[in-house]
Formats: C-alpha cells, sequence, structure tokens
C-alpha cells in the first residue's frame, strides 16, 4: 500500500513536471516566434526609413517594437526623421508632434530638443520653446547658442529684461560672441528710447525786477 501511494505521487509529480515543461516551452516559442516577426517588421522598417518612406517606417518600427523593445531606439529615429520631413514641408505642427514621441523614447537627446524648439518658434509657441532650451540648458549648460535663441525669444515676445538677461549669460560663456553683443546694444537702444526726455538745460527765468515806487 505504502509502495502504490509513493508510486502514484511520483507519476503524479511527473505529470505536473511535463505540463510545466509544455507550457514553458509554449511560452518560448511564442517569444521566438514573436522575434521573428519583429525582426522582419524591423528590417522592413528600416528598408523604409532609407527610402524617405516615413510614414511606413514609423508604422512598420511601432509594430517591431511592441514585439521587441530592443527596437525603440529606431523608433525614436523614425519619428525625428519624419518630424524633419515635416518640418520642411512647413507642417510645424504635426513635426512637434512626432518630435515629442521621439523625446518619449530618448529624453537625453539634445538635437530632437532643438529640432522641436525650431519648429514651435515657427508656430509662434514660444513659451513651449522656451522649455525646450530649458531642458537643452540642463543636459548642455555651457552652450552658449541656447541661452541666444532664449534670449531671441524674449526679445520677440516684447520681454527686453529677460532678453537682456539671457543675453548676459551667453556674454558670461563667451563675452566675444557677437551675435549676444549686438543684441546687447539693440537692448540698450531700446531702453534709452523708452526713458522720459530730460528737459532742456537753459538758464532758470531771471527774477523780476521790484516795482518802481510811485512819487
Amino acid at each position: 500500500m505504502k509502495r502504490n501511494s509513493i508510486l502514484t505521487m511520483i507519476i503524479a509529480l511527473l505529470v505536473c513536471v511535463s505540463q510545466i515543461a509544455h507550457a514553458q516551452g509554449g511560452k518560448e516559442a511564442k517569444q521566438a516566434k514573436g522575434n521573428i516577426e519583429a525582426n522582419k517588421l524591423a528590417r522592413e522598417g528600416a528598408e523604409a526609413l532609407k527610402s524617405n518612406d516615413f510614414d511606413k517606417a514609423v508604422d512598420l518600427l511601432r509594430k517591431a517594437t511592441n514585439l521587441d523593445r530592443k527596437y525603440t531606439p529606431d523608433l525614436a529615429i523614425a519619428y525625428e526623421r519624419r518630424g524633419y520631413a515635416l518640418t520642411k514641408n512647413q507642417q510645424f505642427q504635426d513635426a512637434v508632434t512626432d518630435y515629442t514621441e521621439a523625446i518619449k523614447i530618448k529624453s537625453n537627446e539634445p538635437r530632437i530638443y532643438e529640432e522641436r524648439a525650431y519648429a514651435e518658434m515657427k508656430i509662434y509657441a514660444y513659451d513651449k520653446a522656451l522649455a525646450d532650451y530649458d531642458e537643452l540648458i540642463k543636459l548642455k549648460p555651457k552652450e552658449v547658442r541656447y541661452y541666444n535663441f532664449r534670449a531671441y525669444i524674449y526679445e520677440a515676445k516684447e520681454d527686453n529684461q529677460n532678453s537682456m538677461a539671457e543675453t548676459e549669460k551667453a556674454l558670461q560663456i563667451d563675452p566675444n560672441n557677437q551675435e549676444a553683443k549686438e543684441r546687447k546694444q539693440r537692448l540698450e537702444r531700446k531702453q534709452a528710447e523708452k526713458m522720459p526726455t530730460p528737459p532742456p538745460n537753459t538758464p532758470a527765468p531771471k527774477k523780476s525786477p521790484p516795482p518802481k515806487k510811485k512819487p
């Protein structure tokens, strides 16, 4: 009786192990199939990108990424490339959307922020462009161009005080920067024009003589 119980337990254990192995094997087979499909989609996406068929490239690489996350960087490149093409076609709002998707994937890539900021300036989304330059300055705090762009945006918004502040930051990094020097002179002229005109420097009127006494 005891021997039968042990045998039954062994059989049950073997069946359980077999089921687990089968399930694991099915999972691995499914994963392998998914990887093969992801590779295929990624290859097709890369070819579409080379042919500048950006819509097809984005669609294929998005599908590949959903199957295998290793293709995420390629999807970011596709979004960026399509954003650049849209910018060239002056479809700035659509370009901003694509750059935003690229940044979600690669949040530490300065070039994408720069391209998005350019598109945002083209549609007068100045506050969003300023926010992008904030991020750029965090990534590259010694890049004088970013301060000049911020100064330009503030000047376009007629915020001369902040424009001057950004110009001074640019000059602290590069005292000989011509763009910053010219902007500083221009802002100083604007400031001088706004100051009230001083009164003319004329002598004070003479005191009236006392009236003559009557005889």
